[in-house]
């Protein structure tokens, strides 16, 4: 069992670098994955709708999961925010095919909140979530 430490910041070097944030908190065995958003390497949401954006916005949740040691099966929790959930929900098959491809076919507990706006004015999706890693595959980020 992990001991109790100080939390430690979780930033990919793969991500945009995170200013005001981080990407990723690691207290314990439990990792909270900051809201990711689709923004890309050069800082610019993707183009090419609510596929391409959740795709994108996923993949930096999981992007922050991997430097912590952990894989998709360690999700427990996730919310998605959308500022469209009509066009989320007609693109479904689509975007479930997208998390098959990046997660496989486990799924944790989901929830998904419409909103008005997101900090980047053209992002569709933010996704947040929880992950508890076992200690055999836990990597701590020098802090």
């Amino acid at each position: 069992m992990a001991s109790h430490l100080a939390p430690i910041p979780v930033n990919p070097p793969s991500l945009p670098a995170p200013s005001g944030y981080s990407h990723g908190t690691l207290s314990g065995n439990t990792l909270y994955l900051g809201g990711q958003t689709a923004l890309d390497a050069d800082m610019r949401i993707v183009e090419g709708g609510i596929v391409e954006q959740f795709r994108q916005a996923f993949g930096n949740v999981l992007t922050t999961l991997r430097e912590a040691g952990g894989v998709p099966e360690d999700l427990v929790s996730i919310t998605i925010y959308l500022t469209d959930i009509p066009d989320y929900q007609a693109h479904g098959r689509e975007i479930g095919a997208v998390w098959r491809e990046l997660a496989g076919p486990v799924y944790p507990a989901m929830a998904g909140i419409g909103t008005t706006g997101l900090w980047q004015p053209e992002a569709l999706i933010e996704i947040l979530g929880v992950a508890v890693i076992p200690d055999e595959r836990l990597s701590r980020p020098a802090s």
